[in-house]
């Protein structure tokens, strides 16, 4: 493990689950955590806070292990996704009050929030007040204000959650511009796998209060430890491992592939590479997404989706899929 970065052993039983977690973030790493509903995500954050009493385990941050540190101390900012902003005082005064219980002087808070109000694209906002804010305006104070006491680990518990769809994409990526801007130490909860997959440097994939795999996001998206991991990160097609026996002995399991690559043979195939084919896949649904179409396929009643350069003429097509592309899973495991 790194002692650069924040490094976690987290015990902790609660009345819904136990959390037995484990991972490390490298120093200036964005990491996003994230997994199903009531697995842990938000205690995980809570505990690295001291929000929560930690029972047992370690928190380690730049070398420094925090583990019986008060919260106050800890030099942990927190966004939550409720901005928590105080309502009648002007964004200037959100801003600047962990800069005020630092005692720095006016003139110098002035000058870090002008600062942090042209880091967050916020320029000219001092004086409004919060409550006449929009949900994106006031995620981006709440932003300015847990960076203004300079921490050392930035937590977000799933920050973009409230906000519509065009303005979530949006902030992300004015998220991950900021990251950059600051190189701050970053842990990131969210509940969306694109926005997972866009903006982290790391993926922590969290089932049942438990680490299931942690790693940069194309080694946990192309290859995942567990069917778990594979269908919960991105789209992917699952089919019986027998259907693909060859006259081999009878197999358990099943095979997993992305979308992206099963091919859709316009004609017929001309590819040497040892394939699998899909003959007579029935078209159910086909959606443009702009350079590509979506295909909701059924092969023998097992639905596959896939993509297509070109809408399909019929109702029927062949696929296939290059057997390097496949992952093989019994009882759930690679």
């Amino acid at each position: 493990m790194h002692n650069s970065g924040l490094a976690c052993t987290l015990n902790a039983s609660y009345d819904e689950f136990t959390l037995n977690a484990e991972f490390a973030i490298e120093e200036g790493e964005l990491a996003c955590i994230i997994g199903p509903s009531g697995c842990g995500k938000s205690t995980t954050l809570q505990l690295i806070a001291g929000l929560l009493p930690l029972t047992e385990g370690s928190i380690t941050l730049h070398g420094n292990d925090l583990t019986s540190v008060p919260v106050h101390h800890r030099q942990i900012a927190m966004v939550f996704q409720e901005y928590a902003l105080f309502p009648h005082m002007s964004v200037a005064s959100n801003i600047a009050y962990p800069l005020k219980l630092r005692h720095l002087k006016k003139s110098e808070r002035t000058k870090r929030v002008a600062d942090l109000l042209t880091l967050v694209s916020l320029e000219g906002y001092e004086k409004r007040k919060s409550d006449e804010l929009s949900g994106g305006e006031k995620q981006r104070v709440a932003l300015a204000r847990a960076l203004a006491s300079d921490p050392q680990l930035l937590l977000l518990d799933e920050p973009l959650s409230a906000l519509d769809a065009k303005l979530r994409k949006h902030l992300r990526e004015e998220i991950r511009r900021i990251h950059d801007e600051t190189g701050i130490t970053t842990l990131y909860v969210t509940h969306d796998q694109e926005e997972a997959l866009s903006i982290a440097d790391r993926i922590i994939v969290m089932r049942d209060g438990t680490v299931m795999q942690s790693g940069k996001a194309e080694e946990v998206y192309h290859a995942p430890n567990s069917l778990f991991v594979a269908t919960f990160i991105g789209d992917g097609n699952t089919l019986p491992a027998h259907l693909f026996a060859d006259g081999e002995e009878e197999r358990s399991g099943v095979v997993f592939f992305r979308p992206e690559e099963a091919t859709v043979q316009i004609t017929v195939p001309g590819e040497h590479l040892p394939h699998l084919a899909f003959n007579e896949a029935t078209v159910e649904s086909c959606e443009f997404q702009g350079g590509r179409y979506r295909l909701h396929t059924r092969w023998q009643g097992y639905p596959i989706i896939c993509y297509s350069e070109r809408r399909p003429k019929g109702k029927s097509i062949n696929l296939t899929v290059r057997k390097k592309d496949l992952l093989y899973f019994e009882d759930g495991n690679v």
